[in-house]
């Protein structure tokens, strides 16, 4: 478990405690509280315990000694980090030819869903003229924004509508219409909100709104622990949750 002692790390920490047919048997963190049921290394370098996968729930700045320490190994791994940079993103893909990489930018069955959903929707709607727009809410302590969720919940549409979009995040220095192939993307930090997205489809005299609420960090854990035991023994390759969700 790779980032062990993180709000996510020991949420997933909980989940696999009950699962069965899988076992955390290493966590690294630079901290070790003691309260983990095994033992903790300060990084992946000072690990001497074999697994079969590493799931991820760090910072993006720790993703890159991640993916080598994973080629190295030939430890396939579940990147559960949001926030990664368009290099960041690359070097996963070159990882992925030399070993198995899942990376979805939200674990949860029903984001995953919600992803499927709005991409269908787009074919219609925005084929008939609404605008769309994003809202995405999260905690005060999240780093990165807009989410990782929110932007590949745009993507889902973009791909839908051979990527004729682009994407608005601030409208305040500039004063004109909003151009109809646009999708907005907002963001609002505060308080513990685990996690919100409204898709909003924008038509004359209606609305159509695709709304997903977490309530509990726990969807994302079982997501990641699902997506472990989907990766161990996995040809090298990139894999998503839809994957995991076909198998």
């Amino acid at each position: 478990m790779h980032g062990c002692n993180g709000a996510m790390g020991q949420v997933v920490t909980g989940i696999a405690a009950e699962e069965k047919n899988i076992v955390i048997v290493a966590g690294i963190d630079p901290h070790d509280t003691g309260q983990n049921p095994y033992p903790v290394f300060p990084s992946l370098e000072s690990c001497n315990i074999e697994a079969d996968v590493i799931v991820d729930f760090t910072s993006s700045k720790a993703v890159d000694g991640l993916l080598d320490y994973s080629v190295r190994k030939e430890i396939p791994v579940v990147v559960c980090t949001t926030g990664l940079s368009e290099e960041q993103m690359k070097k996963l893909e070159e990882a992925a030819n030399h070993v198995a990489v899942l990376k979805s930018a939200n674990m949860s069955l029903g984001v995953n869903l919600l992803m499927k959903l709005v991409k269908d929707a787009a074919q219609i709607l925005a084929a008939a003229g609404f605008d769309i727009e994003i809202l995405e809410k999260h905690h005060n302590k999240k780093l990165d924004a807009p989410s990782g969720t929110a932007l590949a919940l745009a993507d889902s549409i973009n791909e839908a509508m051979d990527q004729e979009f682009h994407y608005v995040y601030d409208r305040s220095q500039v004063r004109k219409a909003r151009d109809k192939k646009e999708i907005g993307i907002q963001s609002v930090r505060g308080g513990t909100i685990v996690g919100e997205h409204d898709v909003i489809f924008a038509g004359t005299d209606e609305i159509v709104t695709f709304h997903h609420t977490a309530y509990s960090k726990a969807i994302f854990a079982k997501g990641a622990v699902s997506a472990a035991k989907f990766l161990a023994g996995k040809a090298p390759g990139f894999y998503t949750m839809k994957d995991v969700i076909d198998s």
